[in-house]
């Protein structure tokens, strides 16, 4: 059954997705979480904010491929970026 293309690329996308997941976990373990109020006025969690930024990330990729014809690199750094605002301000 051949549904899905399973290369190298898919197959590191979901192992980072996992391995954030786990160091995650065991940051909120090691270190309790505090809600912290940002930018949008709102309490949010360490996984609150890596929510917003996977989902924000996801958008960003979606605009690229339909504005751009350039490779996802761009679009890569720019996810960064948004991440890095996110976790800081957010």
């Amino acid at each position: 059954m051949n549904w899905m293309a399973w290369t190298w690329p898919t197959a590191t996308f979901f192992i980072i997705i996992a391995t954030t997941l786990v160091v995650m976990t065991v940051l909120a373990i090691k270190f309790p979480e505090r809600e912290k109020v940002g930018i949008l006025n709102i309490p949010t969690t360490r996984g609150d904010r890596l929510f917003i930024t996977l989902l924000g990330s996801a958008f960003i990729h979606l605009g690229w491929l339909l504005m751009s014809d350039i490779q996802l690199w761009g679009a890569l750094v720019v996810s960064a970026v948004y991440a890095f605002i996110v976790f800081r301000w957010v």
